[in-house]
């Protein structure tokens, strides 16, 4: 008897109480078709969720025991959600997809069929939004922006809607940044990758709790996590900086002193104020990695999943590899 691939399927979940059935019976119907070829689990991460999201989640499992979830003891944000469900599925294939079906799930048979060809990575490449034009433009500067600065590949025009290997979910999880980007590890990790064109669609049901503040935020910190280009931009701005100085002095000596030293002072005063704020804050991320805080704490008794070996940590390395062999 053949043995079925296990794809594990992962949907960070915050107050969606109203989302979370209508998603999973469009996800449901999506994959019928391949329930013959894979078996499948559905890990709900809910980030401490304050409406009934936990409760209508039990009560879909009662029905279905494919579903299972993760719940925090608090909100930890999206990103510890995802790798929460990353560090808990145990499937050779992973999806990540948002329950509110801006990502269509209809698109995971298409994402497997590509996987099954040799591609480690599939994700959804977004090209359109329902949203204004001009939050559309802002996504499409910070993502060609990060790209152009970042120390490595970031793939444009993506988030965290994918399919990926086992082995790619393995290298993902040795990263220990307190500020986990997930889109920018999977540039990171290369491998054959393959982007889907699609166009985003409204939500099925409730609001987005995203605001212009949270995603200015979740863009510094992408940039953070990607680059170090603030940091070398203090030293080539220095140089000529510098060069500026000694021109503007070398003027006012030949001009018996004449000219107003003050662009000196306006040009070196807002070069290290500009330093200072780049040094200042990647410190902080340095000092939040030295302290090594978990990412996310897990609230057990109100989780529920198939493994009997599920924990809060890393899956340790040797143990993974002889698993698989």
């Amino acid at each position: 008897m053949i043995r079925k691939k296990l794809i594990s399927i992962i949907c960070p979940v915050y107050n969606e109480e109203e989302a979370v059935p209508l998603f999973y019976k469009r996800l449901m119907s999506a994959i019928e078709s391949l329930r013959q070829e894979y078996d499948f689990e559905l890990i709900f991460t809910n980030n401490a969720s304050e409406d009934r999201t936990l409760e209508v989640i039990k009560d879909i499992r009662l029905k279905d025991p494919i579903v299972q979830v993760i719940t925090f003891s608090r909100n930890f944000g999206y990103q510890a959600s995802i790798l929460a469900g990353l560090r808990n599925a145990k499937g050779i294939g992973i999806v990540i997809i948002d329950v509110d079906c801006e990502d269509p799930p209809e698109m995971i048979p298409r994402f497997l069929m590509e996987w099954e060809k040799g591609c480690d990575i599939v994700y959804g490449r977004r090209d359109k939004r329902p949203e204004h034009i001009a939050l559309q433009l802002a996504r499409k500067v910070f993502y060609r922006i990060t790209r152009l600065i970042a120390d490595y590949d970031f793939i444009l025009d993506m988030a965290e809607f994918s399919l990926f290997s086992s082995r790619v979910r393995d290298i993902i999880l040795q990263n220990h940044s307190t500020f986990p980007f997930i889109r920018s590890e999977l540039g990171f990790v290369g491998f054959k990758r393959l982007g889907i064109p699609y166009n985003r669609e409204p939500r099925i049901s409730g609001k987005t709790h995203y605001n212009f503040i949270k995603m200015a935020q979740f863009a510094i910190g992408g940039i953070l996590s990607s680059s170090t280009f603030p940091l070398r931009l203090a030293v080539y701005l220095g140089i000529p900086l510098v060069f500026i100085n000694l021109f503007i002095a070398l003027l006012s000596l030949m001009a018996g002193g004449s000219i107003d030293m003050q662009v000196i002072f306006l040009l070196d005063f807002s070069y290290a104020i500009l330093v200072l704020v780049f040094l200042s804050t990647y410190l902080a991320r340095i000092y939040k990695d030295g302290i090594r805080r978990p990412l996310f704490i897990v609230d057990w008794q109100n989780s529920i999943l198939n493994q009997a070996n599920a924990g809060e940590h890393e899956p340790d390395e040797e143990a993974t590899e002889k698993e698989r062999r």
